[in-house]
């Protein structure tokens, strides 16, 4: 289990809800992202990767497990900002191997088009998980 030491109260109810509010902007992202991706595609309905319960989902799997690591991170490194951001960084390049993957199989009847839109879906996450997340939490450190 995820132990926070060394979190005053403070910090830790400012993560408290920080954490779902970081959630909630990166799920809007998404849906946000994959409504365009579907107008603009106009997707195989047999892709799944832009239906709306798949990236919703994913997501809030994600963005949890990187607000877990934000804690950890957050408790235990000297330079946390910098841990963090440089994890985030290494995390979304890996992230990418199943888009690329898709594309070259063409799994799901999709292609480049499609895999550049769950790209852009992970980079938004990205960049709200290494701006919102700490900008609300570091206020004082």
């Amino acid at each position: 289990m995820l132990e926070l030491r060394d979190v005053s109260k403070p910090r830790f109810i400012r993560l408290v809800w920080a954490g779902p509010l970081t959630v909630l902007a990166s799920v809007t992202a998404v849906s946000l992202i994959r409504l365009a991706a579907v107008s603009m595609l106009d997707p195989n309905e047999g892709f799944l990767p832009l239906t709306p319960g798949p990236p919703a989902f994913d997501t809030v799997v994600a963005v949890g497990a990187a607000v877990l690591v934000f804690a950890r991170i957050w408790s235990d490194s000297l330079d946390p900002a910098r841990e963090y951001r440089s994890l985030a960084a290494k995390v979304l390049i890996v992230s990418f191997a199943p888009d690329v993957a898709l594309a070259v199989m063409h799994a799901y009847g999709g292609g480049w088009p499609e895999a550049f839109a769950l790209m852009a879906m992970h980079v938004a996450v990205w960049a709200i998980c290494v701006t919102v997340l700490p900008a609300l939490c570091w206020s004082q450190r």
